[in-house]
């Protein structure tokens, strides 16, 4: 087996590839990753934008949608989803041979609706109806306004991946938006076995954060903390949910046949070309876990990355090297800051490839 299929059978961690387009579905890419040992797909905006601005696979259908009438936005969504359910259906022998572990997809909500709990958990439903597969993962950014439709969301069945978290405080809220949407659906007698959902932790860009404000601090304590706040904030999420999914709370819904909900570490290609290029996989690895990966890094952890159990080698290491971090750096802001800014480039790639689809529809009015 390869390091990829090690990670799974060997430490109970799930990777997934980070990156969908529909040239891999077609040319049977994607089937090529299932069989190398991936285990689930994510997407989101941004990586629609790279695939659908940058390829010829889609004009066809972006000329028989226009010609048909469809607006720009429908025209995009029908792309997206008709890419989801394709991948959708190479991953189903996957979930059904796991028991609804593994194989399943991401589809995110309409970016812009970050901040608009109502709209997203509207946007969240119409996904899920519309795809219609159950090993479909909504992605709901784990904003302030997006925890509501998260747990409304697991209460009617649906399953979610929350997206964007870069904080502790968040990710709790997150967790007992799980938990008490799992409640909910025991309460109205959902089969809660086929209720699923990850909670995706952004990694590397904490430490493109927080090592700029370190930088700018200069002290030789503060360079010495460069590079370590990623990885510790993720080992530290990972304790917070294992203590969260265990006690008397959690075993009631487990007996009902509830799932955890798993630490999904996100953004892990690094940034910095002074850390190891599998960093943020290496670092992270435990079961219960899942690490969604770009497929340049999921090539170069398959040749020299390092399947070891890291995620809780030393819990009170972890603690110590976060405390010295809050001394120094305003943890809050940086969540806040970085929370910010992945709304805003989501966004931006939404428009900006709404754009790019109107321009080339004009061609076939």
């Amino acid at each position: 087996m390869g390091r990829l299929q090690d990670l799974y059978a060997e430490q109970g961690q799930s990777p997934w590839l980070d990156n969908l387009k529909r040239g891999w579905i077609t040319s049977g890419g994607i089937q090529e990753w299932i069989d190398r040992g991936v285990r689930g797909i994510t997407s989101n905006p941004s990586i629609f934008q790279k695939a659908i601005a940058g390829g010829e696979e889609y004009t066809e259908q972006l000329a028989d949608l226009t010609v048909s009438g469809a607006s720009v936005a429908d025209t995009y969504w029908d792309m997206v989803t008709d890419d989801i359910t394709a991948a959708l259906g190479l991953l189903r022998p996957l979930y059904d041979s796991s028991d609804a572990g593994d194989g399943y997809v991401s589809v995110e909500v309409d970016p812009t609706l970050a901040h608009d709990g109502d709209g997203t958990l509207s946007a969240g439903r119409a996904l899920w109806d519309r795809i219609d597969r159950p090993n479909l993962y909504v992605k709901i950014p784990g904003t302030a306004e997006g925890v509501g439709a998260i747990e409304q969301m697991i209460a009617e069945g649906r399953n979610v991946n929350v997206t964007l978290l870069f904080s502790l405080p968040r990710y709790a809220e997150v967790i007992e938006a799980y938990l008490s949407g799992l409640e909910a659906a025991a309460a109205t007698g959902r089969d809660l076995s086929r209720i699923s959902s990850v909670a995706s932790f952004f990694i590397s860009r904490v430490d493109t954060e927080v090592d700029r404000r370190l930088e700018s601090i200069g002290t030789d304590e503060a360079l010495a903390l460069r590079g370590t706040a990623a990885v510790t904030q993720g080992r530290l999420a990972y304790r917070l949910a294992m203590d969260a999914f265990a006690g008397e709370r959690w075993a009631a819904l487990e007996a009902r046949g509830a799932r955890l909900q798993r630490p999904l570490w996100a953004s892990t290609s690094t940034k910095n070309p002074a850390y190891p290029d599998t960093l943020y996989i290496d670092a992270l690895v435990g079961p219960h876990t899942v690490n969604t990966i770009p497929d340049a890094t999921l090539d170069a952890f398959e040749q020299h990355g390092t399947v070891a159990r890291t995620v809780d080698a030393d819990p009170a290491a972890d603690r110590e090297t976060w405390d010295r971090l809050a001394g120094l750096v305003d943890l809050d802001d940086v969540a806040a800051t970085l929370e910010a800014e992945g709304v805003t480039a989501f966004e931006k790639s939404f428009e900006e490839l709404l754009g790019v689809l109107d321009q080339r529809a004009a061609g076939f009015r």
